[in-house]
This record gives structure tokens, sequence and C-alpha cells, in this order.
């Protein structure tokens, strides 16, 4: 004997009257068509099987069916009811059998209560429709089985199909009961390993009264979402409907899971409007040979008794045939497979929308190029808004903003990493044309103070001025007033070798000059003092000797700097962010000390013999302007310094190359300027009394 428990009538009504004989209890209305045929195919199946007598050999199998009324409880009475065996039933045998096995039941808390019940007395129950992966836990129900994948499956391929879609934005309703809560909690379980946000959660129940659908219906008409799943079983999800239908709420793709997405009501025409093209997965069918002549030869004519036929035929009779096959009419319901994908073009899809598109469901539009996504505190994380990226990022195909490489800067719209401005001093913009001009101009200048000095070389001017070292001074300056030029244009590692070590060791040999012509003036006021031999011990030769030998040691000191850590080129990206500075970086900031400490050192001492000789009583006394060309020199070095540190970019180029000139032109203004001043001016005193004569000190 096999037991049968369905839900045929599926909408429990409290009776309560006195006029019934029966104790007040429950019972229940509403056919289920589906239900009813779910009846036929286990009679169908069972009458099968006796055809067969090599399937079971001298086994007859026996029906007992049963309507649950969808009810948990309804159910596990109806169980109780089969294994007891206390109904009157017609039999030829005196002693009926009890029930070998159950089919039950198409809900999962039917089904949890019965298998909870009969699995310690070994009673196999085999459901046809529930569908909850609690139920495959078979340390609790281990003789359950069933004929439908777990919603575990089901669940994964709802995802699946949210995410081939790109919704990201969903809402969901479930049942109050274990068929609901698992499939939902299952489901968005997978959603969310795909970013999928879930706006709601709606909780149904065919008990439920009224105000509670209207909560749930008030929860989907204030949302933003334009899809949403129903893991509801049809009789639960019908007054939900019914209430959508009423208030007129279109407009949204609705997902179904397996309970409601073949059953007929959703197909009906009042329903279809709002339901129609409703998305969801079945179990796949096959055709079972001479079914379709059984269930079309259901009538009440061959067996008045058989099980919930004359309420079938009542149902026939009094309805319309056309609800039945009205969803065949559209053929619109389609299908997806386990990956998500549908068989047939999207065409066929009746979406529910008025232009026929896929519809989107997002919490929040996809942020735009370059801005990033901010999160909306006490949302989801589908719900953000769109910042602006800081500058130095972009957002071009992500949704977060990611720095740009270190040559580079955001564009104004933030969407692209652009080259950064490459600054570097030029010929072409002002302050290279000036630099050029005054350098070019004071190189001229020194040539042709040479020159002047080469035509009048026999005159007692510029004989007390010792020709030699005043033209090898000149020389220098010019070579030191062409330094500037070095400095202009985009720095390579020829040209950095070249600018510090050429301004080193040109302003050496400048310096040394300056030294050697201070010390021929010390020593000539010496050599005036009878017995002194000083001035004939420093002839040409120890002045060549002391202007070539302080020259050599700076020449040294570049040469180790050549060699161990030279200048090189580099890109220096601390003044801006939108810019690179093409800059000499010194390489070993120790010799560049050293060549400039050096320098330093040289006009310390002429300075000190200088001021030491700035009263002596010649008429024609060099050293007061070789004394005041070294304070002009200190003085701008020392400046130098600090304002050298504090310049940004290519005016630290402009410091250094402002400090080379006005050193040169102090020292070629202030020991030439003199002599060519009276050589041109006064001609009068360029005469060897006058050069000779002496201004005796007097109180």
């Amino acid at each position: 004997m096999i037991g049968g428990i369905f839900p045929v009538f599926n909408k429990e009504i409290s009776s309560t009257s006195t006029f019934e004989r029966e104790p007040p209890g429950v019972k229940c209305e509403g056919f289920d068509l589906r239900a009813f045929r779910w009846t036929q195919m286990m009679i169908f199946a069972i009458e099968e099987i006796n055809k067969e007598s090599a399937l079971l050999p001298n086994i007859s199998l026996g029906y007992r069916i049963l309507n649950s009324c969808a009810s948990p409880t309804n159910t596990l009475r109806a169980a109780l009811t089969l294994a007891s065996g206390s109904e009157d039933i017609k039999s030829t045998s005196p002693c009926p059998p009890a029930i070998s096995a159950l089919i039950a039941e198409s809900g999962s808390s039917q089904s949890l209560a019965v298998a909870g019940a009969f699995g310690p007395f070994q009673v196999p129950i085999v459901s046809y429709f529930s569908t909850c992966a609690c139920l495959s836990d078979k340390a609790k129900y281990p003789t359950f089985f069933r004929t439908i994948p777990s919603d575990y499956f089901q669940a994964k391929a709802l995802a699946a199909l949210v995410k081939h879609f790109g919704w990201q934005w969903i809402g969901t309703i479930q049942s109050d009961n274990d068929y609901g809560l698992n499939g939902i909690l299952a489901f968005t379980e997978e959603v969310k390993k795909f970013g999928v946000c879930i706006a709601f959660v709606g909780t149904i129940l065919r008990t439920y009264t009224n105000d509670k659908m209207l909560e749930v219906v008030k929860m989907i008409k204030q949302s933003t979402v334009k899809v949403i799943l129903a893991f509801v079983p049809e009789g639960d999800f019908y007054p939900l409907m019914r209430e959508i239908v009423k208030q007129n709420i279109t407009g949204i793709q609705w997902i179904a899971s397996e309970a409601w997405i073949t059953a007929p009501r959703p197909s009906t025409p009042e329903i279809y409007e709002a339901f129609g093209g409703a998305l969801g997965f079945v179990v796949q069918k096959m055709a079972i040979p001479n079914l379709k002549p059984f269930l079309t030869g259901i009538s009440p004519s061959k067996d008045p008794s058989a099980a919930f036929v004359m309420d079938f035929w009542e149902i026939m009779v009094t309805n319309h045939l056309h609800r039945i096959h009205f969803r065949n009419q559209f053929g619109d319901n389609v299908f997806f497979d386990e990956n998500g994908d549908p068989p047939a073009s999207y065409d066929i899809i009746n979406w529910q929308l008025k232009d026929g598109q896929v519809p989107s469901s997002v919490c929040s539009n996809v942020c735009p190029l370059g801005t990033r996504k901010a999160q909306i505190k006490g949302k989801p994380t589908c719900c953000f808004d769109c910042i602006p990226c800081a500058d130095g990022t972009i957002a071009n195909s992500t949704a977060d903003c990611t720095p740009c490489p270190q040559k580079y800067w955001s564009n104004e719209r933030k969407d692209q990493c652009v080259p950064k401005t490459v600054e570097f001093l030029t010929y072409r913009e002002p302050m290279g044309i000036a630099i050029t001009v005054v350098s070019l101009l004071g190189a001229s200048l020194s040539l042709a103070t040479m020159m002047f000095f080469v035509h009048y070389r026999e005159t007692p001017v510029i004989k007390a001025s010792n020709s030699e070292l005043s033209c090898l001074l000149l020389f220098s300056l010019f070579l030191c007033f062409l330094c500037p030029l070095t400095f202009i244009g985009r720095p390579t590692v020829w040209i950095c070798m070249l600018r510090h070590t050429a301004f080193g060791v040109t302003f050496a040999l400048c310096i040394s000059c300056v030294l050697g012509k201070t010390i021929v003036v010390v020593t000539a006021f010496k050599a005036t003092f009878p017995g002194n031999k000083v001035a004939a011990k420093f002839g040409p030769a120890q002045q060549r000797i002391i202007v070539f030998s302080c020259t050599l040691i700076q020449i040294g000191i570049c040469i180790l700097w050549l060699k161990l850590n030279p200048p090189f080129p580099d890109m220096v990206f601390r003044y801006s962010n939108k810019m690179i500075v093409l800059e000499c970086n010194t390489g070993s900031d120790a010799a560049f000390c050293a060549v400039l400490g050096y320098i330093g050192i040289l006009a310390i001492i002429c300075l000190v013999l200088a001021f030491l000789a700035r009263k002596l009583p010649d008429n024609f006394n060099e050293a007061k302007f070789i004394n005041f060309s070294m304070l002009i020199f200190c003085a701008v070095w020392i400046t130098f310094i600090p304002a050298y540190v504090s310049s940004p970019g290519k005016f630290t180029v402009a410091v250094e190359t402002f400090a080379i000139l006005s050193s040169a032109y102090g020292l070629l203004i202030c020991i030439f300027a003199p002599k060519c001043y009276i050589i041109l001016i006064k001609p009068e005193k360029n005469t060897k009394k006058h050069v000779m004569a002496k201004h005796f000190l007097t109180k």
C-alpha cells in the first residue's frame, strides 16, 4: 500500500458552525488542478507497475490518497491517518496492510513535518516537489527522497541568471516557511559573490492578514528595483499577485522559483498583465508513454469513487477550460539552462518594459569616467555616490581611482593620464634670452678689454698692472661669462659634467690671477724699502707658478668628482605635481661643496691681502680695486647659497647663473674699468711719473 498526500484543496477555512455534527476544525477549499494532475500521475504510475508483472512479481500495489490543504499540520494529520489505517477502506482483504511508503508532499515545510515524524520508523517518504536544501540532511531525515533537485542548484541557477542580465539591485519575496526562507538564504549567498545587492526581503504567507500583504506591496512601490525574485509557492503568492494587479503595479521583471513559474494562475488574463514574461527554471521534462490518453480519459463514469475525480469534474463543468490553455497561447515563458543562458532569442521574452528591452535594475548608475564610488552610509554596497577622482588619479575602466605613473598626471576629466610638463631653462623664454644676452655681453666686453690692453700694452698704466696677469685674468673672465650658456637647454650627461666642472675651473683660474696680482702689489710696495729683495724673488715665473698651481688643485678636485660620482641629468618631481623639472644633479654634494669651498678660500686670501694693502701710498694703488672686487665677489656668493637652496625648479639654475655673471662683472668692472678710464678719459695721468708718484701720509 502506497500513501499519497497532495494539496488538492489548498486554502484553509475555519469551521465553527454549531449546526455541524462534527466538532469545529479546519476544512479546505480552492481546487488546485495541478495538484489533482499529480494525484493522477501517481495512480497512472501504480497501474503501469501492476500491469507489468516482471517489475514486482507476486506483488500488487495499492494506494490511498489524502488532501493536505497545503498545511504542515494537516499533512502530518493525513500521514498519521494513512499510517494507522483507521479510515474505512473498501477492500476484499480482511486486514488491509499499512502503507509501505509515502508520497508527500509538494511543500517543503509539509515534507519536513512528515520526514521528521516518520524517519525514526524507517518509512520511506518520496517528495515530488519539495526543494528545500535542508531536506538533504540524511542525519535528520534518513528516509526522505525526492524526484526534484534541491534549491541549492536552483539558487545557483537563479544567481547566474541575475548575473547574466547584469541586474545588481533586486528585491526578493519569500514565503514564511522552510521553502522560502532557505531558498532566499541560498540565493542571497550566491548573488553576493557577483556583487549583487538585495534591496528588500518581503515575507508572505497565504494565511497572512491583508495588512501584512499591503506592507509588502508598499515595500515594492517605494523601492527603485525593477527586478524581483519571488521564492514562494503558488498558493502563498497568489494573494499578493491579486493585490499587485489591483494597485496596477507594472514595469517589474519577475523572477520565479520552480514552485510557480509553471503554475496556471500567473498566466490568466487577470494576472498576466503584471506578471507576463516572468523568468524561471523548471526541471527538465520528458514524454511518458500512454500518459496523455490516461489524463484525457478521466471521467466520473469510470470510477465515481476515484480520488477527487468528482471535484475535478465539477470544476470543469462550472468553469471554462480556456484557463488551462491560456498560458500556452502566449508562448512567452522562456526557460534557461543551468548556465543562465536562454536557448532561444531574447526577442520572444515579454519584457516588462514598453520598448521591449532588457530591463536595467541598479541602485546607482555606473559612475562616469573620472569618478569613483563612495559608499553611502547605511545602504548596501550597490548604492553609492560618484565622487571626482583626486588630482593625479584617474578612473577610466574601473570604479576606483588609480594613481598615474610618476611621469604622468591626470587630465581635467580625470579619465586619462597625460605626460607631465617637462620644464628646463630654454633659450626661447625671457629668462633664457636675458641670461644669454648678459653672458655674451660680458664675454664680448672681456675680449674687447683684452684687445684694448694688448693695444695699449706699452702705456705706463698697463705696465704697472702686470699686463700678462691682466690678459690671463681677462681670458678667464671670458670663460666665466660663457659658463652660464651651459646652464641653458635640456640637461644631458656631457652638459651636466661640463656645467659644474667648467664653472669650478674657470673661476679658480680667475681668482688665482687676482691672487697673483694682489701678491704683486704687496711685494712691489715692500720692494721700496732698502735691502728688501722680495720683489726680485717674485717675478713672472713665480707668478705663473702660483696661478697654475692654484688652478691645478681645482682641476684635480674636478677630475676626482667626475671619476667617483659625476653630475648627471635628473628628473625632479617635488616642485610641482603637474611638472617635471629637468636639472643636473651634482652627483656628489661633497665634491660640489669642495669646488665652491676652494674658490671661496682663494677669494678670502685675496680679500685679506688686498685689505692689508688698500692704503699703500702709491698714486696708482690696484689693491683697493681688488679689495672692492673681492668684497662684491664674496657678497654675491654668500647670498647665492640660501637663494640656491630655496629656489624652485629652473629658478635654481637662474640663481646660479646670476651669481656667476654678477661676480664676473664685479671683477671685470672693479679691476679693469679704472684703467680703461685713465687711458681713454684721463690720458694725462697715463704717465710713468704719475703712476710711480707716492702720497706720503701726514698727520
